[in-house]
C-alpha cells in the first residue's frame, strides 16, 4: 500500500479556462489593468492564488482580496470543472489498494463539491486545501503522518514547479504531470522524480 497525493488544479480537474477567467474577473473587480493570459500562471515558482494574483499585477494591499474574489467565483461556478480522461479511473484502481489525499491551494470545499460531480468523493481519504494552515510540504507531511503507519511509500503529484519542491522537501517522491498548467521545461527545473504524459502512466510507477 502506498500513499498517493494528488494536485488538485491542473492534476485532476481542467481549471486553465477557469483560472484565466475568474483572474481577469477579479482584476477587473479590483480596478487592476492587465490582461489575464496562461503565461500569468505558466512560469509561477509558487502555484497559488496570491503569487498568481502578483503574477496579475495585483497590488500586495490587494492580494487578499484577489484570492478571496478567485475562490468565491469558483465556489458560485454552476458547475464543477471538468476532469481530466483517465483521471477518474486511475483513482478507482488506486482506491482499492492505496490511501489517497489531495493537497491543493484551492478550497476543500471546491475540491469536495468536484469530486461529488465525478463520483469520486468517497474514494478520498482526505483533502488538505487553502483552508488548512501551512504550506504543501506541511499539508503533505500531515497526510503522511495520518496515513503512513509502516514506512509505505508516498507519491506527490502535481503540475507545477513548486508541487515537485513541496514533495522534495516532505521527503516523498514527487512526480510530475504534463497536461496541467506549467510547462516541461518549468517542471523539470524541480528535477522531478518521474515525468508523465498521462494518466494511466502513473499505474506503471506507483504500483511496480
Amino acid at each position: 500500500m502506498a500513499l498517493v497525493i494528488f494536485d488538485y488544479d491542473g492534476v485532476l480537474a481542467d481549471t486553465l479556462d477557469d483560472l484565466i477567467h475568474f483572474g481577469q474577473a477579479a482584476c477587473n473587480q479590483l480596478g487592476v489593468n492587465h490582461i489575464v493570459t496562461k503565461d500569468d500562471l505558466s512560469n509561477l515558482e509558487v502555484m497559488s492564488f496570491a503569487t498568481y494574483g502578483r503574477a496579475c499585477e495585483v497590488p500586495e494591499a490587494l492580494i487578499d482580496e484577489f484570492v478571496r474574489i478567485s475562490l468565491d467565483l469558483f465556489a458560485k461556478k454552476a458547475s464543477p470543472p471538468t476532469i481530466f480522461n483517465g483521471v477518474s479511473e486511475v483513482i478507482q484502481h488506486f482506491s482499492t489498494n492505496h490511501k489517497i489525499a489531495i493537497v491543493t491551494t484551492n478550497s476543500s470545499q471546491n475540491v469536495h463539491a468536484f469530486l461529488s460531480q465525478h463520483g469520486l468523493d468517497s474514494l478520498i481519504h482526505a483533502v488538505y486545501g487553502v483552508d488548512t494552515p501551512g504550506s504543501k510540504a506541511h499539508k503533505i507531511a500531515l497526510a503522511r503522518e495520518r496515513f503512513v503507519e509502516n514506512g509505505e511509500a508516498v507519491f506527490m503529484i502535481g503540475d507545477a514547479l513548486s508541487d515537485v519542491r513541496a514533495a522534495k522537501e516532505a521527503g516523498v517522491t514527487s512526480i510530475a504531470v504534463t497536461w496541467g498548467h506549467q510547462s516541461v521545461e518549468t517542471l523539470m527545473r524541480g528535477e522531478p522524480d518521474y515525468v508523465v504524459n498521462n494518466p494511466h502512466e502513473l499505474l506503471q510507477i506507483i504500483e511496480r
